[in-house]
């Protein structure tokens, strides 16, 4: 489904990453690790489209996706460093906004009481801990399908309670047939079989 060939990525002049070649099916997660400034978010970004690859080939379901465009893009939902959406307007109305961009679903309520947001669903999204940022920002995950999620550090600033929360999103995720690829520090608590891990350090 998502096939990495050679891969190259650059910060500046210099090189992060060199001859990365990975495939990724249906229900299998790719976790990689990697001390910080080893091309971790670089990578991401770069399997996202946002940022394009010095050498070597990304391709979605045989297709390379500078190809495919929007098509693309379409078919991933992406929750980087940033937090992705407006304070000044309610948690709610964040999802709303982002479930229209992304012709997603219409069940608002239903993600903020799944990542449990719903008591803070009417206020300001700058009033909120840094820890619900971090679940509203992946509560966008819900109002949208997509097959492929790329999550760069989903657990920070989040409680225990709240990492088991996101585990079972990822495992609900592969467990209908999509993909997920992330970077973490942490070790992950999933028992899930379809796993690889990427060290970058290696």
């Amino acid at each position: 489904m998502l096939d990495i060939q050679n891969l190259e990525c650059t910060r500046g002049d210099r090189i992060l990453i060199r001859d990365l070649s990975f495939r990724l099916r249906a229900g299998e997660l790719l976790h990689i690790t990697g001390r910080n400034g080893s091309g971790k978010t670089t990578l991401m970004r770069t399997l996202c489209g946002l940022t394009l690859p010095y050498g070597g080939e990304i391709r979605w379901q045989g297709t390379p996706i500078r190809r495919l465009g929007e098509d693309y893009r379409r078919e991933l939902a992406y929750v980087g460093h940033a937090h992705g959406f407006h304070g000044e307007l309610t948690a709610v109305e964040n999802l709303r906004v982002h479930a229209c961009l992304a012709e997603g679903q219409t069940e608002i309520e239903a993600a903020l009481d799944r990542l449990g947001l719903s008591a803070q669903a009417g206020l300001p999204a700058k009033l909120l801990s840094q820890g619900q940022k971090r679940r509203l920002s992946l509560a966008r995950l819900l109002v949208a399908d997509r097959r492929l999620w790329i999550l760069d550090e989903p657990f920070t600033a989040l409680d225990v309670s709240s990492v088991l929360l996101v585990n079972d999103l990822i495992v609900a995720q592969l467990a209908r047939g999509g993909m997920v690829i992330l970077t973490s520090h942490q070790e992950l608590g999933l028992d899930y079989d379809r796993r690889t891990v990427l060290d970058l350090d290696r």
